[in-house]
């Protein structure tokens, strides 16, 4: 386990250097993924994207959300309901930018993903607020509703 601030969050199973990261990643990438940056919103690849398919985490494919749980938030960034299982994601708080938010990283390789909040549609009230950046669709993927066993 590690900590960040007063949290502690597990450990990424998918460790690279800093200098396999830069290499493994395009800048953009490494920006958000590494570094907590932010695209800017409505400039994403994936904010308008209606693909089906399972989104992964570009810095190390692990399986993050299903398209049919992706929704239209007004916001300019991807948008989910829920992540596609509870252990795909890791949840700490943000203290960053003078507010206080939750932030969203991938369990398997610790990369910034985006922030949660509680203002998504029903029925989880949701929305998983993610960088395009972030994320790679693999439309070769099935995308249908999630298994009992896939959300525990």
């Amino acid at each position: 386990m590690k900590r960040k601030g007063s949290e502690t969050i597990p450990e990424p199973t998918v460790v690279k250097t800093d200098e396999q990261w830069r290499n493994d990643l395009t800048p953009a990438q490494y920006a958000v993924l590494r570094k907590a940056g932010t695209d800017r919103p409505f400039s994403g690849k994936y904010y308008d994207c209606h693909d089906d398919g399972i989104y992964r985490c570009a810095g190390c494919d692990a399986e993050l959300f299903r398209s049919d749980t992706k929704f239209e938030s007004g916001t300019g960034w991807p948008s989910f309901t829920d992540p596609i299982n509870s252990e795909a994601v890791t949840l700490v708080t943000d203290r960053s930018m003078f507010m206080s938010r939750t932030e969203v990283l991938c369990r398997a390789c610790g990369g910034h993903l985006g922030h949660v909040f509680d203002d998504g549609p029903a029925p989880s009230g949701q929305r998983f607020c993610m960088n395009s950046s972030s994320l790679d669709l693999d439309r070769r993927a099935p995308a249908g509703p999630a298994s009992d066993a896939d959300k525990e």
